[in-house]
């Protein structure tokens, strides 16, 4: 059952990856959007913890650690492609599998089989292919740091979800641990932002009413700001990301209760395979032929890890 929760997570994860694709499209604040995709998050946990009565345990906690990692790691992430060579950042936040295979072998004495392994290394492989860049060389590494950062992250808030089970934590009460802490982050972020937008909009207003009149405001460049979306209108969207966020989160970590740490977080590394699917026939982007490659090797991975995984 584990490989069916893990499929869903990855599902669930891919139809966010195709809604962080299109909002990246549109002029709103990242943080804005990510702190109503939490806050969906929060409140869909919340309600099924109060609908189902749900344990509140001092276990419950981790759920914090979660959100912590999961900020830390979206940040870095978008900070990485910010600074940085975006193919780069998208190959390491594509490997917290190998990350989260290595602790969990340390920490809980997670061994996988041979066929286990395999099928393990081919699903890795088919993601990197896709993820692959032929312009990515060694002298073209910005972003790497934050890129490498993300990558710990997201492998620590796997852990950490691998963990929570292990200590019999209730589902939704920690999934709501979770996600109200990321909104309570991005929602500090957000704030922050608006501050520094004000301040900007104020000094500007300063300097346009000083000029003499509206053709030397043009020419030193004092003039409206490019059409926006809200904060308001960015977070309602982020909420309906949340709904797939929640999703995700809800079967990866449900997988990870009855399924292997490193194994669980490969096949849901898969979500990206969506994302192609969706950029090739909807977006109408051409695929390349590693990516082509990619999509063969890490179906065939997960077809072994049918086959060989349970």
């Amino acid at each position: 059952m584990w490989l069916t929760y893990s499929v869903l997570a990855a599902i669930g994860f891919g139809l966010r990856g195709i809604l962080y694709h299109w909002t990246s499209q549109k002029p709103l604040s990242r943080n804005a959007l990510l702190c109503g995709t939490f806050t969906m998050g929060a409140v869909i946990n919340l309600a099924l913890a109060l609908l189902l009565d749900a344990e509140w345990t001092a276990a419950c906690l981790i759920g914090v650690q979660m959100g912590l990692f999961s900020f830390g790691a979206n940040a870095s992430m978008f900070k990485g492609f910010a600074v940085g060579k975006a193919s780069l950042v998208a190959i390491l936040t594509a490997l917290p599998s190998v990350v989260v295979v290595a602790v969990a072998y340390f920490l809980w004495d997670e061994r996988l089989y041979t066929m286990q392994l395999l099928s393990f290394l081919i699903i890795i492989g088919g993601v990197l292919l896709v993820r692959y860049s032929n312009d990515l060389s060694l002298r073209n590494l910005q972003g790497a740091g934050w890129g490498l950062l993300a990558m710990l992250l997201f492998a620590g808030n796997d852990l950490s979800g691998k963990w929570s089970t292990m200590m019999e934590a209730s589902l939704y009460p920690t999934m709501f641990m979770m996600f109200s802490t990321g909104a309570g982050c991005f929602g500090l972020w957000w704030l922050n932002d608006r501050r520094k937008a004000a301040e900007k909009a104020a000094a500007k207003v300063v300097i346009a009413s000083a000029l003499p009149d509206e053709e030397d405001r043009a020419d030193r460049g004092v003039t409206a700001s490019s059409a926006s979306w809200s904060g308001k209108k960015a977070f309602v969207t982020g909420m309906a990301v949340g709904v797939t966020n929640a999703a995700g989160m809800m079967m990866i970590v449900t997988a990870f209760d009855l399924g292997k740490a490193g194994l669980v977080s490969a096949v849901v590394a898969a979500n990206v395979l969506l994302v192609l699917l969706y950029t090739r026939f909807v977006v109408k982007e051409r695929f390349k032929r590693t990516e082509l490659a990619g999509i063969f090797v890490a179906f065939a991975g997960l077809v072994l890890m049918r086959l060989f995984g349970e």
